[in-house]
């Protein structure tokens, strides 16, 4: 009985170290699998992203951020490591304000939001170097109201030229527009009868369209999204927008006719020309 008693035991601890060996293999096969999953991994790093979406004009508070995690190689420019370098503690007045719409869990970009205290008016808008000009616009000069904050237009003028022929020619390109009216959301969507437009613009530009806007009328031409080409100069005259006509029409053959009466009617007959 005792012989069959060491026996069992025997075969016990034997099946127990070999369980034993089969996990301890089990066990260094899974992390030699997890380290190189670990290997494949990008590093990361934080940045501060919205919890929810956050429309034009509103205060990015604390509740608003969190940290998340990013691949390292792909942090957006302009986004933020940390809350406290969103929100400065020695800044007076240190809330920003939202001036891009931003969706939940959208990276939080320095184009996106104000300057610590600075509000969402159109000086947060403008970078530096330029200033900002309205022009007056009416229904036919503004693109029937499809124009918005953000779009970029070419500014036409037209008046007198030189000898007092009328002319238009194009005198600024890819203007930038940063407001309709009082409206400089980049969001909004419904088309607007506008009366005025503010646009951006070196202060040599704005000395240019200020006076052509007194000498002239100004017309205004939606440039595309992604359009990038150079318009170069652009002009038509007067005589030259009708110059065309005229010389088709004396180009054409010397047509001569005589009217001749048949009882109640008149009929035009074609006959040969004699000079």
């Amino acid at each position: 009985m005792r012989i069959v008693f060491i026996l069992v035991l025997a075969v016990g601890v034997g099946l127990a170290g070999f369980a034993v060996s089969v996990a301890k293999d089990r066990f260094d096969q899974y992390q030699a699998a997890l380290a190189e999953q670990q290997d494949a991994i990008l590093p990361t790093t934080e940045i501060v992203v919205v919890t929810r979406q956050l429309a034009y004009g509103e205060q990015l508070t604390a509740e608003d951020v969190q940290l998340v995690r990013w691949p390292a190689e792909f942090v957006p420019f302009g986004s933020f490591a940390s809350i406290e370098e969103l929100f400065p503690e020695n800044e007076d007045g240190a809330s920003r304000t939202v001036i891009r719409v931003m969706e939940q869990h959208e990276p939080i970009l320095l184009t996106k939001i104000t300057a610590p205290g600075e509000d969402a008016g159109v000086a947060s808008r403008l970078d530096e170097g330029m200033r900002a000009i309205s022009l007056s616009v009416n229904v036919n000069s503004g693109v029937s109201g499809f124009l918005r904050p953000g779009d970029r237009v070419d500014v036409y003028w037209t008046g007198q030229g030189r000898g007092g022929e009328g002319v238009t020619r194009l005198i600024r390109t890819n203007v930038q527009i940063i407001a309709i009216d009082q409206i400089a959301d980049e969001q909004r969507n419904s088309p607007t009868i506008a009366r005025t437009i503010t646009v951006t613009a070196r202060p040599q530009d704005v000395a240019a369209l200020t006076q052509a806007q007194s000498t002239g009328t100004l017309t205004l031409a939606l440039v595309g999204v992604g359009d990038d080409s150079d318009s170069g100069t652009v002009e038509v005259s007067t005589s030259a927008l009708l110059g065309d006509i005229e010389e088709v029409a004396q180009e054409g053959p010397e047509v001569c006719t005589v009217r001749r009466r048949v009882g109640n009617q008149v009929v035009v007959e074609q006959v040969t020309c004699v000079n």
